[in-house]
Parts: structure tokens; sequence; C-alpha cells
């Protein structure tokens, strides 16, 4: 189960109405710009980029795309006010030029960018800002993300102060408020109010809208869909990104996006040289790329840790029923702090590395990845693994062996439970394998049961009828806030007690206030500071079994210019505008 940023980014952003009157104490936290990198002298323009999606995108209007397709060719034709770099995972200029917030967090403002036209030669301004808010904000619509433009219970209403400059305010700080702007489209007043006003903005711009009726401020522009086969996206000439001599970005003439459902599919066009970019690659088709070697036309790179982590589950949920005899049994030992630390001791990390990941993941020992960077906490213990250990912790809770091939729980009855994961990924059904076996060696019978992802997904948020699960979460964002669904013990995402009206426990009332504490907090240090003491705590009291975090990984031809693939994702089209051909592709 692999989150996208919108699926867990569920934290309500908010934004409330701006009073009249200026900013106060305003201090600024504008980053640079970036300089485009021009390692060759003049990077060589023209030419198309070819990449495959596994999927065809089901629109092109932003307000409705919320498939991963559709907001990669989205992405790519609209703009945002900040965004984030993908590289450095920190916030830069975008459709704003510059911004200021003040020191209590509660008053930000965008500066705009002049002289910036949509691709079909009309002027941005503030107006079309607030246009765009005032459509995603729009309760009757029900935009998809609407919840994630909340924060304090109060929506988003920007204020313009004149045509370029637009300033928000929030009914409480917000320290990572910069980063709402990354990815939310400003959208074109003069092409969608009329649809608007006459509600059906939901049903415009499929894919086979005529390409001179979409307008976005992105750098490419829709050029041709063939279904079933590719989109094809062609140069816009009214980009206002330029690079460091002045050239107009995107250097591309065209990008090529073809439709290939399966990744297997994607290796063999990528290998034949019939692509020119991959993404989302699995340890085993990394390897038989990988040995093309230095032969062969293209690189394939391995990013490290990424920002998803791999964990097994308990289930300790209490509902509002009561659980039938035999989990309501095993839930007693899952309730266990002793149980679920003997669990992580005993998980040999490595070995799920080396034989489920062929070496491409990292080990976890809570949920944070040093894919995180800045907030990875490197003091969390990580201690090896030892089955003497695990041993100590379940004879300490009153478990015992009957024989050293049998563990007993401390009413005399066998421990026995089973592991559902997803079939569809050959990584987790081995790790689960893997987690059987060092789990035999402590005399636990388990079964592994792999099944169809979405009936994994009812199970685990539905019915809740399973012991345990090997799963995968993670996010399309490096900051805390994002994990908020999963760490607050009333989070939707709370997997191990779903629903919570309260917290269960006195550690998880502590990662409450520290995440609710942190979304406030501005100076970054100390932020910092609360975020490590909550990733020690879910270290401690191992609600889940951390695993491993998967590698990014990625490859493209040699002889593409400013290729800097990342962990966030898009991992390859992030930075498409400044990428160009060194020589014509092969």
């Amino acid at each position: 189960m692999r989150s996208g940023s919108r699926f867990n980014a569920t934290l309500r952003w908010t934004l409330a109405l701006a009073v009249a009157g200026g900013l106060v104490a305003a201090c600024s936290d504008r980053q640079p710009e970036r300089s485009i990198a021009v390692p060759d002298a003049a990077p060589r323009s023209g030419g198309r980029l070819v990449a495959a999606l596994r999927g065809e995108p089901s629109t092109l209007n932003p307000f409705t795309a919320v498939d991963r397709p559709s907001q990669l060719v989205v992405d790519r034709l609209m703009g945002d006010l900040l965004h984030i770099n993908r590289s450095t995972q920190e916030v830069e200029p975008a459709l704003a030029s510059s911004w200021s917030v003040t020191d209590d967090g509660l008053n930000y403002r965008l500066t705009l960018r002049r002289d910036v036209l949509f691709s079909d030669g009309e002027p941005f301004d503030a107006d079309d800002v607030i246009f765009s808010f005032q459509v995603y904000l729009d309760e009757e619509l029900a935009y998809p993300g609407r919840d994630l433009l909340f924060v304090g219970g109060q929506p988003i209403a920007p204020r313009k102060i004149d045509s370029h400059t637009v300033e928000f305010q929030f009914a409480e700080p917000a320290a990572a408020g910069l980063r709402f702007f990354d990815s939310l489209a400003i959208l074109p007043q003069h092409r969608l109010a009329e649809p608007y006003a006459q509600g059906r903005l939901a049903e415009v711009w499929g894919p086979a809208t005529p390409p001179d009726e979409i307008a976005g401020l992105g750098p490419f522009r829709l050029h041709e869909y063939r279904s079933g086969e590719r989109l094809v996206l062609e140069r816009n000439p009214n980009y206002w990104k330029v690079d460091a001599l002045g050239v107009r970005l995107p250097y591309l003439d065209e990008l090529v996006l073809l439709f290939v459902a399966s990744e297997d599919a994607q290796v063999i066009r990528f290998k034949a040289g019939e692509t020119d970019v991959i993404e989302r690659i699995s340890p085993s088709n990394f390897a038989e790329l990988k040995r093309g070697g230095d032969a062969a036309p293209y690189e394939v790179r391995d990013l490290g840790a990424g920002l998803t982590y791999v964990f097994l589950v308990f289930n300790q949920n209490r509902g509002t029923g009561e659980p039938p005899a035999g989990l309501r049994r095993r839930q007693a030992w899952f309730r266990q702090l002793a149980f679920r630390q003997a669990v992580s001791a005993a998980v040999d990390r490595g070995a799920v590395v080396r034989l489920a990941y062929r070496n491409r993941a990292t080990p976890l020992w809570s949920h944070v990845s040093p894919g995180y960077q800045y907030w990875f906490n490197d003091q969390v213990p990580r201690p090896d693994r030892s089955l003497e250990a695990a041993r100590q912790l379940l004879a300490g809770a009153g478990f015992s062996w009957q024989s050293d091939d049998l563990l007993l729980d401390p009413s005399g009855q066998p421990v026995e439970f089973s592991i559902i994961t997803a079939s569809s990924n050959r990584q987790r059904v081995q790790a689960a394998t893997l987690v059987q076996e060092d789990l035999r060696q402590l005399g636990m019978k388990v079964s592994v049961v792999p099944l169809e992802h979405r009936a994994v997904v009812q199970r685990l948020l539905g019915s809740r009828d399973y012991d345990a699960c090997l799963m995968e979460l993670g996010g399309g964002d490096a900051d805390p806030n994002p994990q908020i669904n999963t760490l607050l013990s009333s989070g939707g995402l709370h997997l191990w007690r779903l629903g919570e009206s309260e917290p269960a426990t006195p550690w998880e009332a502590e990662i409450d206030r520290l995440m609710r504490r942190q979304i406030s907090v501005m100076d970054r240090a100390d932020r910092k500071r609360l975020f490590d003491r909550v990733q020690v705590i879910m270290a401690d009291n191992a609600p889940l079994t951390f695993l491993v975090s998967p590698h990014v990984l990625v490859g493209a031809k040699r002889s593409l210019g400013n290729f800097e693939p990342a962990i966030l994702p898009p991992n390859t089209l992030w930075n498409v505008d400044e990428l160009y051909w060194r020589e014509p592709p092969g």
C-alpha cells in the first residue's frame, strides 16, 4: 500500500480570511533563485524526450487530477506559486518570485512575477490566484484535495493586495506553510471562469480536449493525444523560466509519454532504447539493467532510501464490537510492549535487505528514513538482531516454551498468527516469508497470506479482520506534517489502533502533543527537536515493526544533460524543463 502525497498528507492546512491592513514585523524567508546548471557551455536546445506511464491519464484538469498519470501530466502543463526542489527538498520561488512571513507565522505575502503569460498568450496576475483558490475551496465542487487547505478549521481566503501581490493569513501558525503552495496548479481565470459559473468545471479538459482549449503556466502544452498509445506535450514558448545564460526554458521541443501498463514492459522498452528515462524500478529489474555496464547507452542509479517504509503492523484495534475469541486472545499479545519489542529484536533486517530487496533497501528502526535528509534522527537506537534478547523479553512477559520450536503464551496457548500482504509485490511477499522464518526461531507459528491489494486494504481499514499485515507507506514530501495522519491517535492511518477518539497510551498522548506542537513552531531547529523525540518514541514503543526503506531506482540515457533524479516524486521528470540532449539520442 504505497501512498502519494495527497493520500498521506492529510494535515488540514488552513488559511483564514485576511484582515484589513498590512503585514507586521515581516521577516523574509525567501530562498535564492536557483541557477540552472549549464555544464557544457550552452545546452543544446531541441529534440524530444520519451518516457512511459503505467496508466493513461484520466484527465488534464487540475481540479480532478488525482491518479498518478494525470497528476504527472498536469504538473508539466501547469505552474505553482512556490515549488519544492525535489533534489534539495527545499522551497524555491516559482510563479511567486519572493515572499515574506511575519514573526508570528500567521501572515504570508507572496510577490508574483511580472510579465508572465499563459501558454495561450494571456497575462497572469493575482486575479488568477484568487480565482484558483476560490475554485479549490468551493464546498459544492468538492475538490479532492480540499481537506488539505485547512488549518484550525478555517478555509483559505487569500487577499489581493495589488495585481502582483497576494497575502494569506493563517488562523494558526503553520511552520511548513510555504510547502502548501507546491503543486497547487494556478488556473487560468480567462479560460475556466465560464465553466465554473455554469457548474461544469469538473467536466472540462479531458485527455481528448483540443490542444488550443487548454492554457497553463507550465513548461509544456498539449500537442497530441492518442488513446491507448501516447500523449505528446510540446514546448510552451511563453514559459517564464530562463537559464543562467538567459535562454528561455524548456530546452526540449517535445515530451512524449507512452502508455505502458507494466514495469517489465517498461524495462524492455527502455533497454531497447524506445524510452529515454525510467523510474519506479524493482530491484530485480534494476539488476537486469545494470548488467549492461558501461557499454550500455543508458545508466541506472540507486538514489538510496526513499520516503517510504515497509513495516509489520499488529492488529490492536478495539473497534465497536467484541472481536472473535481467537483474535481477542492474539490481541492480548499484540498489545504487550514486550511482545512487539521481541518481534523487532528477532527480525533480521539485513536479510530482508539482501534477499528481498537485493541490497536495494536501507534497514529501519523508525518510520523516518535517511531519505528525509534534514528530519532524519540518526540518534534513534539501531540494535543488532538478537534472538536471545527477544527470548528474554518474552520470558519476562510470562511466555514460555514447550520445546525449542513451540512458544506458549501465559495461559499455555501456542503463539500462532497470520501475516497478510499484497500478492502483487514480490519484495513484500518475500519479506513476509523472511519474517515468518525469523519468528519461527522464537517458537512462533506464523503463516503468510498473500492477498490481492484491494483485499489487503479492505481488511486493514474496513473489516479489520487480520492478525498482522506487512505493508508500505510513504509520503510525497520530506516534511513531518504529511505523517500526522499516521502518527496522531485520531488519524485516519493510525493503523495499529484505528478510529481512536483519544490516545490509548501515555506515549501516544505524547506523540499527539509533539506533532500538534511542531505544526506551529516557526524555528526549524526547535521543530526538529520535537520530531526527533517522536522518532525515538516510535522506536521505543514499536507500534509498528519497521523493516526497510526501499531505494529509489531510476535510469536515463547517458547523453541526457541536467539529469538530476530525486527521491521525491516525480523522480526523473521533476526538472524536465531543464533537461537537454548533449547529443541526439541514439
